[in-house]
């Protein structure tokens, strides 16, 4: 009788304090930041008519989609070093992978880093500062200690066992080429399935003890190469005949400057229409893999009871080609190249199901979180606040985006940049500040980016005015000093196995 007291009474106190502690925190939200590696747009929330992406369309439903959003740099390690300090690439000093900003910008807070120190609980599991994908899976990757207090990198059968038998149009070389397997393991086993786990695994502590709000990074690795997702049901869903290929590639790329096109993989040549294919078919494949691993995340959320007090974000480190403008994978300054999913749910702020179309970039997710949650931030940070368009979507914001690559041209590898300036109707290119090229594209009446008008006298004064404005926003892209910082140290490529 006295024991079967006792336990009651515990499991009451346990449900008292869990309430306190849910008291505690409601005016610090959690955040659950979720990010994929490589995906566009190809979701059933940006309209696309085949993806099968019903978790990241929960999303969607219960909060802010921006329909144009982009990222600052269409390269892994730039880009995820850009958005988790709040500065554009030209003040992290970071324009490759294999690289961290503590070898440019030591002292430099970082966005996880801020809620550590506001004292959050802070999380990442998997890929969000650069790896090398996949041969760094299940290490830490090029990462930051300081910007988490736990870390957790689980390794599956996609890069433990599988790897022999993915194809390659290089054999051998995955990561940055085109491969792709139809696995006959089931999730579980995967390391995106992994990481799910793991996050349920997370949540569920925080769900138990409310006495820190939590910061959950997650870092999917789908869909980038190799494309790697159990056959059943992903691939099964994607015939490789339904597939469809790009055409008139070739008049496409007639009126293109040379740096267009720079992200050309000769490699990808060997590419008949068979393999392009079942290339698409792999990746949308994947797309719906990950996606499944999302539902897993949001299913943990709502069964630990914490949807109601936590920010959820869902983005991707860049878009992604397939097979547009003759390209494949990252790295132009195309729309498909520059372009993310992002997707905002922000309990008793944003109004489920609602869309923000002004362009805005992954630059404004530390000021805008920051804002949320009642957090300092470095005073360099960059970007804009968000919240304002999360309480009324029809607001302009800053009204443009910029993302930008670098190229090496010539016989000495000369070094240029190409910079891209996206407007609610324009997007405006200039390679090396024009001397090496041009382009603009009106999405009015060209939303695919098929016509380039830079040349066109018609358009002369759009050109003027679009180039002023590009040049004034890559100023507000530098630090104090006006030069880009130099990194310091080499590249690392971090290894579990061989």
């Amino acid at each position: 009788m006295f024991r079967s007291l006792v336990f009651f009474l515990s499991i009451v106190l346990g449900s008292c304090l869990n309430f306190c502690f849910a008291g505690e925190i409601s005016k610090r939200p959690n955040v659950l930041f979720i990010v994929s590696d490589d995906l566009n747009t190809l979701l059933g929330c940006y309209g696309d008519p085949l993806a099968q992406t019903p978790n990241i369309d929960r999303i969607a439903s219960r909060g802010v989609r921006f329909e144009r959003a982009y990222c600052t740099f269409p390269l892994c390690g730039p880009s995820r070093n850009s958005f988790l300090t709040g500065l554009y690439p030209n003040s992290t000093g970071i324009l490759a992978n294999a690289q961290i900003f503590r070898q440019s910008i030591p002292q430099q807070v970082s966005m996880p880093q801020a809620f550590r120190q506001a004292g959050y609980f802070v999380t990442r599991i998997g890929k969000l500062f650069h790896y090398h994908v996949p041969k760094s899976v299940g290490t830490d990757g090029h990462d930051d200690a300081a910007s988490w207090e736990v870390e957790l990198n689980p390794v599956g059968v996609d890069r433990l066992e599988e790897e022999p038998h993915i194809f390659s149009i290089r054999p051998g070389q995955f990561g940055g080429t085109l491969s792709w397997y139809a696995s006959p393991q089931p999730d579980a086993e995967h390391t995106d399935g992994m990481l799910a786990r793991d996050a349920a695994w997370i949540l569920e502590r925080c769900g138990n003890d409310r006495s820190r709000p939590f910061f959950l990074a997650i870092g999917f690795f789908r869909p980038h190469t190799p494309y790697v997702a159990p056959k059943d049901p992903y691939f099964n869903w994607y015939p490789a005949s339904s597939m469809r290929v790009v055409e008139n590639v070739q008049q496409d790329q007639s009126d293109l400057p040379a740096p267009a096109l720079g992200s050309y993989k000769k490699e990808q040549d060997k590419l008949t229409d068979a393999l392009r294919r079942e290339a698409l078919q792999a990746y949308y494949a994947s797309i719906s893999f990950m996606d499944a691993q999302v539902g897993h995340v949001l299913d943990a959320l709502e069964k630990n009871r914490l949807t109601d007090n936590t920010i959820i974000v869902f983005t991707s480190d860049h878009g992604y080609h397939t097979g547009e403008h003759g390209l494949w994978q990252k790295q132009s300054l195309f729309e498909e190249s520059a372009r993310v999913p992002l997707l905002l749910v922000v309990p008793n702020v944003s109004t489920p199901g609602t869309v923000s179309t002004t362009p805005v970039s992954q630059i404004d997710l530390f000021p805008t979180l920051a804002d949320l949650c009642d957090i300092e931030t470095p005073e360099n940070i960059q970007g804009q606040n968000l919240a304002p368009i999360l309480a009324e979507t029809s607001k302009p914001g800053r009204g443009w985006a910029l993302t930008q690559v670098v190229r090496r041209q010539g016989k000495n590898q000369q070094t240029f940049f190409g910079y891209s300036l996206r407007t609610p109707r324009w997007r405006f290119t200039e390679w090396d500040e024009g001397q090496r090229g041009r382009e603009l594209y009106d999405h009015e009446s060209d939303p695919q980016e098929l016509t380039n008008l830079a040349g066109s006298n018609k358009h002369a004064e759009t050109v003027a005015k679009l180039s002023t404005m590009l040049r004034k926003a890559v100023l507000s892209t530098m630090p104090a000093s006006g030069k880009i910082p130099a990194v310091n140290g080499s590249k690392w490529i971090p290894l579990l196995v061989p």
